[in-house]
């Protein structure tokens, strides 16, 4: 079993198109997205430009708590532009209440965001009284960032015996609402949550720390896997291997990390594929 130590790398790129195919770590160096001042017409090229890896379009905050989700993306993924006012079909409608849909979304990143974002708001008029607001989200050194989620736990309700008596329902003991954690990353034009290998990603790539890990048997088994596909699963690994799941997961990190592997996240499985 040889012993490796890699110097850790920022696996993470940002701002211009990328595929849905290109790796989180070619598709998150931070250092690429680099906010600017804003008018209305390097707002209307950026809308020219579409949906991608760092814009996002909402026509209003109707719905601020699942807003966030882009936000929290983008703060895990190099940072970002969104733009309140402008529809999917990249036309730009602006906001007769702009300060309505300012305080709505402000109030729901204090409220649903963790840690802290940091960000920045512009407002830009486009006529008859309308105005675009930009939401300037900043690559952070703080990930991953969380959106607190209500989740509806129902407690079983039990069917009383012939004896028991009847009770008084009661709401609150039939359902309570708990905040969870969960972390979204952005890929492509869309925002998707992550999985638990993308977090320790996220949590462990800016550490300075050189990697350390070992190759064994079920690296071996790993890579001659990989000469014959182009891509495993945590459970091709598991499996091939003939290990847990758990030790599959934490090896595959621990080789993004080491800038062994690449990782492509995706809404139903991450694949990982030999470092390009």
């Amino acid at each position: 079993m040889s012993s490796f130590s890699v110097p850790q790398k920022n696996n993470v790129q940002a701002l211009g198109t990328s595929s849905g195919n290109s790796s989180f770590s070619q598709h998150i160096r931070s250092s690429e997205f680099r906010p600017f001042p804003m008018d209305y017409k390097t707002l209307r090229e950026l809308v020219r430009q579409g949906e991608g890896k760092h814009i996002e379009f909402k026509l209003k905050t109707n719905h601020p708590e699942k807003i966030v989700r882009e936000i929290v993306a983008f703060a895990n993924s190099g940072g970002g532009y969104l733009f309140i006012g402008v529809g999917d079909d990249r036309s730009i409608k602006g906001l007769k209440y702009a300060d309505e849909d300012e305080y709505l979304l402000v109030r729901a990143i204090e409220k649903y965001c963790s840690p802290g974002i940091e960000y920045e708001i512009e407002r830009i008029p486009i006529g008859e009284e309308r105005d675009v607001l930009v939401f300037t989200i900043l690559p952070s050194p703080k990930r991953p960032h969380y959106v607190l989620q209500p989740a509806e736990v129902t407690v079983a309700t039990v069917k009383p015996s012939p004896k028991t008596p009847p009770q008084k329902s009661n709401k609150n003991a039939s359902s309570s609402t708990n905040l969870v954690k969960k972390t979204y990353i952005r890929v492509a034009d869309r925002s998707i949550q992550a999985s638990w290998e993308m977090r320790e990603i996220l949590r462990r790539q800016d550490d300075d720390r050189n990697v350390k890990f070992q190759y064994g048997d079920k690296e071996r088994k790993l890579m001659q896997h990989l000469d014959q596909h182009q891509s495993v699963t945590v459970a091709d690994f598991a499996s091939v291997a003939g290990i847990s799941r758990n030790i599959a997961s934490k090896t595959l990190v621990l080789l993004v990390l080491a800038n062994v592997l690449d990782v492509h996240p995706d809404e139903t499985v991450d694949r990982f594929t030999v470092h390009a």
